[in-house]
């Protein structure tokens, strides 16, 4: 892969000093990322070989100390490269070290599950790992020029592309996208469609994404602005 973010001054950062490596498969760009680290011997832009050293680990970051030092490991899907300015809309007061790299605009897959699922199947790809994932929350946003999760991802969408008014988005529980589909019904603002029913703040296990509890779901105000992010800037 290729070294594409360093954040070096561990007090930026809850996960204090880390890397974010960009990695090709299937014509799609996924992220991994690695925190808490000692050190990092890596510069941007690097090509990096499976074996080659990147850092060392540590323990910086918020609420760390040496008895809990270990290395934190995401594999990220990008949810919009024009992350930068929507941040600039939505957050103008606190600063953005990490540029398209920030934690807001990548979202992690299941690490442990995935490589307990590689152990089995080898040749197993990332669509066909998340096509197993259970669609907690379904979520319309309006149609748009700019849908850029859908040209880094075109996968999502299995080639339904034209005539939509609107998107239906299906996301796990952890909030990676799992499925796009158009829709013949236009929305004017992101609209929660369905939520697996539990008898539990929603909140509390979709990152504040919907909230309510059992049959009282609603999108929440993070959420809205969340998904504003995905059709940014239309």
């Amino acid at each position: 892969g290729v070294v594409v973010h360093t954040n070096a001054v561990a007090a930026w950062s809850n996960y204090g000093n880390y890397i974010v490596i960009e990695h090709r498969w299937g014509g799609s760009p996924y992220y991994s990322l690695y925190a808490h680290l000692a050190s990092i011997a890596v510069r941007n832009g690097a090509h990096l070989a499976r074996g080659d050293t990147i850092g060392l680990m540590g323990h910086t970051g918020e609420g760390l100390n040496q008895e809990r030092a270990h290395l934190h490991l995401e594999l990220n899907l990008m949810l919009n490269r024009k992350f930068e300015s929507w941040y600039d809309k939505f957050l103008p007061t606190e600063p953005n070290h990490h540029g398209i790299y920030n934690g807001i605009n990548l979202v992690g897959v299941d690490i442990a599950r995935l490589y307990l699922a590689l152990r089995k199947r080898p040749a197993l790809t990332i669509p066909e790992f998340l096509a197993d994932e259970e669609a907690f929350y379904r979520i319309a946003v309006p149609a748009s020029h700019h849908f850029d999760l859908l040209k880094l991802y075109p996968w999502l969408a299995n080639g339904e592309t034209g005539g939509a008014k609107s998107w239906e988005i299906a996301f796990s529980r952890a909030g990676i996208p799992l499925k796009v589909t158009p829709r013949a019904e236009a929305v004017a603002e992101p609209q929660l469609l369905h939520v697996t029913r539990r008898n539990v703040d929603y909140s509390l296990v979709t990152r504040d994404v919907v909230g309510g509890k059992g049959g009282q779901a609603f999108l929440t105000d993070s959420g809205k602005r969340l998904m504003r992010l995905l059709t940014w800037p239309d």
